[in-house]
């Protein structure tokens, strides 16, 4: 009885292993991210190498240096890491800003208007 039960536990011991290759990647994203902030929440239009995004801005009070800003597809663009050439319009189509700026892998740049 004693041999069937150290048997026993044998058994469920080794079957109770995990089995298999586990693999866990991590690193930065090849991709920065652009947001505006203005002193209210204002849709802009934002040309990046030509490619045109409708947005809104953040409001300058929800941001302060010390808290990020909750990236939403509504206030912020992705862009791959590189040169960019980049002009904003406001509502009317007039040109508030315009910069070439580079921006690095996972860089969450914070434009004020």
């Amino acid at each position: 009885m004693k041999k069937i039960l150290i048997a026993l536990i044998g058994i469920v011991l080794l079957s109770s292993c995990g089995v298999g290759s586990y693999t866990v990647t991590s690193g930065k994203a090849d991709a920065g991210e652009i947001s505006f902030t203005f002193s209210k929440i204002t849709p802009i239009t934002v040309s990046v190498d030509d490619q045109t995004y409708s947005i809104n801005t953040v409001k300058v009070k929800a941001w302060t240096v010390d808290r990020n800003i909750r990236k939403t597809v509504k206030n912020t663009i992705r862009v791959n890491a590189g040169q960019h050439d980049i002009t904003v319009y406001d509502e009317s189509g007039t040109k508030i800003y315009q910069k070439k700026m580079f921006i690095s892998a996972s860089e969450h740049r914070i434009i004020d208007l």
